[in-house]
């Protein structure tokens, strides 16, 4: 009897998630993806409560896992025209269960809590707040200074991420309160940046490649000379030149120009192409990729950070992963191999040779990361619970750009005190006639103008009188003592040109009149901007992919700019 023929296998589509988030999973990944499934966010919303919602529906879309809203207010008719996820039904109802459902609509995989209660009396167990992956708290004029402090404390000890987020009229700002050590091995740098060729300290099989294909490299065809990648006409232009220079690489621009036009002399121009793609691609790597391995400043760092922080049994994989990456790097003065190579000129079968060379080198530099990493778990009793493979992998492979961000408190009452670092980095920003800071230091005495207005008589005054003579007056007040403490903490109060603060608060006071006009509220086109921007942030936080801003970033809706600034 004849065989039947077997069917094959049908092939495997992708899943319907995967069609779901395409898009985005060309940006963060698979794990990416999975971080975002696996988070719980919460949100204090407060004052109109736009910009909460508007960040929420940026992280909705994308698939977070789970987000709660707590929220004492209801809606009320001033509610509809801002807030584009409440209907003329939900009048007179929670704002946070109106909100959680017209939000869920939006990816019916994301699980929605509405919590209608007030912020202080949700707040008043804060082991509460150790369930939730990041935590977003919307400023408004019912918030106090020493609330948001509280808060900001808890997340500090708890190591949870806070955003502080504030937008009023045509201006807002948000501030990134990250632990105390926050790293991110995932910085998706520039990929011309990250080639890592070696061509310096070659191992056996990248020159025996070499020896291999340029050993008559005088002798060979047309088709042949022009198809040698030039990776490997570098290392063999290196052996020329160490012939005549002691055994010695380019070592300055000098020399490197010389070597440049050693290789260029040796392409053929008598050919029907006139040159050679290869030695243009050889000539123009020169620069770039002559250079002795060095240890970039965020890995250097982190190494330093080491020296005060011996990895324990509590530890973060981070941390052991980078105790093996400087183990590796003290052992053998360089970094693992990345093993990715650019594209080139070159015949098929030699550049996946080439290659495999690369892939080949970068796994066994891998597997003594590993080794090392497994050694450590095994001094610190923690085999039960491995760091996995991939992330081990991971870490090697992006180890020159790891970033490493140290968190700092979030400021609330700048009036008080503020520490001398934070003040002269903020004094330097503001010399600069251009810096949007400003934006940043009307918020602070809004905060604190808030404050008193909510503890004061003030509060009955007609509300064109308080606007005007209340509101203003005390923005103004405020903003000139934040001034005042700032470049006193700098230590410049007394040696600068004593119009400067004039032309600080000059500066600032047009903000304030905007801030006291608008009167705690928001626009809906200047909540949804500031509210995406966030979302984006909160993003790179949840994946520990990319870098986020640090510290502190502030909109000027009618210029139409944005400023970031490290406080």
């Amino acid at each position: 009897m004849a065989a039947r023929p077997m069917t094959p296998p049908p092939l495997q589509g992708p899943t319907a998630k995967e069609k779901k988030y395409d898009r985005q999973l060309r940006l963060w990944a698979a794990s990416g993806q999975q971080a975002l499934e696996d988070a719980h966010i919460l949100l204090l919303n407060s004052g109109s409560g736009v910009i909460g919602v508007e960040t929420l529906k940026n992280l909705i879309l994308p698939g977070i896992g789970s987000y709660t809203i707590v929220d004492e207010q209801t809606v009320e008719e001033e509610d509809l025209g801002i807030n584009f996820f409440l209907t003329d039904e939900s009048l007179g109802k929670s704002r946070a269960d109106e909100t959680c459902k017209y939000l869920t609509e939006l990816n019916p995989d994301v699980n929605g809590y509405p919590v209608q209660n007030k912020i202080d009396k949700f707040l008043e167990d804060r082991k509460i707040l150790d369930k939730y992956s990041l935590i977003l708290l919307i400023a408004s004029s019912k918030q106090s200074s020493k609330h948001v402090g509280q808060v900001s404390q808890y997340c500090i000890q708890r190591s949870i991420p806070l955003f502080y987020v504030h937008c009023v009229g045509l201006y807002s700002h948000f501030s990134v309160q990250l632990p105390d050590a926050f790293p991110i091995v995932d910085t998706h740098p520039d990929p011309a940046s990250t080639q890592d060729l070696r061509l310096l300290q070659p191992w056996s099989e990248l020159k025996d490649f070499m020896k291999a294909k340029t050993r008559d490299l005088d002798d060979l065809s047309d088709h042949d000379h022009g198809h040698v990648p030039y990776l490997l006409l570098l290392l063999h232009f290196l052996e020329v030149w160490k012939k005549s220079h002691n055994g010695n690489t380019p070592s300055d621009y000098r020399e490197k120009k010389e070597f440049k036009s050693l290789v260029e002399s040796e392409a053929r121009t008598n050919n029907a192409e006139g040159g050679e793609e290869n030695f243009d691609e050889a000539a123009a790597a020169v620069l770039k990729s002559l250079n002795q391995p060095s240890l970039p400043s965020g890995i250097a760092g982190i190494i330093s950070e080491l020296q005060n922080r011996t990895p324990s049994t509590d530890s973060a994989n981070f941390w052991l992963i980078a105790s093996a990456i400087g183990a590796f790097h003290l052992a053998y003065g360089s970094l693992p191999l990345p093993g990715s190579l650019p594209d080139m000129k070159a015949q098929s079968h030699d550049y996946i040779q080439l290659q495999n060379i690369y892939k080949s080198k970068a796994r066994q530099d891998i597997d003594d990361v590993t080794k090392r990493v497994r050694n450590i778990e095994a001094f610190l009793e923690r085999e039960e619970n491995p760091v996995e493979a991939k992330e081990i992998e991971a870490f090697c492979k992006g180890a020159a750009f790891v970033k490493l961000i140290r968190g700092q408190p979030m400021l609330s009452r700048v009036e008080d005190t503020i520490a001398p670092a934070r003040a002269k980095a903020m004094l330097e920003t503001l010399r600069d006639e251009e810096s949007l800071l400003p934006i940043y230091i009307a918020f602070l005495a809004y905060d604190v103008m808030s404050e008193e207005v909510r503890s004061s008589t003030a509060q009955n005054l007609p509300e064109t009188e308080r606007q005007h003579e209340l509101t203003l007056g005390l923005l103004k007040l405020h903003a000139g003592s934040i001034i005042f403490t700032i470049l006193t903490a700098a230590g410049a109060n007394d040696v600068e040109d004593p119009d400067f603060k004039t032309e600080i608060v000059g500066r600032v006071e047009p903000i304030l009149e905007e801030l006291a006009r608008a009167d705690g509220a928001e626009l809906h086109n200047i909540s949804a901007l500031t509210g995406g921007m966030v979302a984006q942030e909160v993003i790179k936080v949840i994946t520990k992919q990319y870098i986020p801003i640090d510290n502190t970033c502030v909109f000027d809706g009618i210029a139409s700019k944005s400023g970031v600034f490290r406080i």
